[in-house]
């Protein structure tokens, strides 16, 4: 793509990103719910991570690892003896070694060329970080991340797709409760409202650069190449949160049954709901 260049995504993020605003939460908490009525439904999407982790072992790789932002993300590193931030932002490595200190090791380098030996991974994990590349600069990185797992180790990544079935179904329900709950949604200072999404090839927000795509292009442009298979993370948006979502209408509960559903249908939400969860397993030799 001739509009991606790696130096702006590591300025925006240095810059503003990871800059902590007036409401004591950093800039890109802005596309997060943290609204305490949706809190025990995103603490516990956030820990499904540790599923697919043997939390044991030297070395696990957080690539893409900002500062560790949010309590579960620290979870994630339990039982390896050194967690490797590696982040395009040193003002983001900066922060994460303020959460784990001496945990961790800390290095500015691009998920596409990952400055380490074949197998030296006993596990990666990447949230919210492929995005940033376009298509071929995506393929390298799953490469990357796939060349540095030791065998039988896995790799959990986490990304949006640009189009999500069941968010497009609900799309009336949410413009109905964005009307409702108009002043709610405006004066929340994490809510940054978005546009409807639609089916295309790319999304770029304001900011900086992302590129995503929906489950058909990802499963055949990425997935015949290894042993991944395609989780829930989270199956509604934030933006669906916003504005569906409240303490006077059950919203607790309308959150409780959604995520017995995804446990219960995991590949389906995955492939049809907004965030999937890739796992990647590299064989036993």
């Amino acid at each position: 793509m001739s509009d991606f260049n790696i130096q702006e995504v590591k300025d925006f993020y240095n810059s503003i990103g990871w800059q902590v605003t007036e409401e004591g939460v950093y800039q890109n908490a802005h596309y997060e719910d943290l609204r305490p009525v949706s809190r025990n439904y995103i603490h516990k999407c956030h820990l499904r991570i540790n599923r697919h982790l043997t939390h044991s072992g030297k070395y696990i790789l957080d690539a893409g690892s900002g500062p560790i932002q949010y309590p579960e993300y620290l979870t994630y590193s339990q039982g390896y003896s050194y967690r490797v931030c590696l982040d395009l932002s040193h003002v983001a490595l900066v922060d994460a070694r303020k959460r784990i200190g001496d945990h961790g090791l800390f290095i500015v380098a691009d998920v596409a060329n990952l400055p380490f030996n074949e197998g030296v991974f006993d596990d990666i994990v990447s949230l919210h970080t492929f995005h940033h590349l376009p298509i071929e600069g995506r393929k390298r990185a799953y490469k990357e991340a796939f060349r540095v797992l030791k065998s039988g180790a896995s790799a959990v990544i986490v990304n949006g797709w640009n189009y999500s079935p069941l968010m497009a179904r609900a799309n009336g329900l949410i413009k109905l409760g964005e009307r409702l709950f108009q002043r709610e949604i405006r004066i929340d200072p994490a809510a940054k409202k978005v546009p409807p999404k639609k089916q295309q090839t790319t999304t770029k927000p304001t900011g900086t650069f992302v590129e995503k795509f929906d489950a058909s292009t990802f499963k055949r442009e990425i997935l015949p190449e290894y042993n991944a298979r395609i989780y829930v993370w989270r199956s509604v948006s934030v933006r669906f949160l916003r504005a569906v979502i409240h303490k006077g209408w059950c919203g607790k509960v309308r959150l409780g049954i959604l995520y017995g559903l995804e446990e219960l249908f995991p590949r389906y939400f995955g492939e049809n709901g907004q965030y999937p969860l890739i796992v990647i397993k590299k064989k036993e030799e």
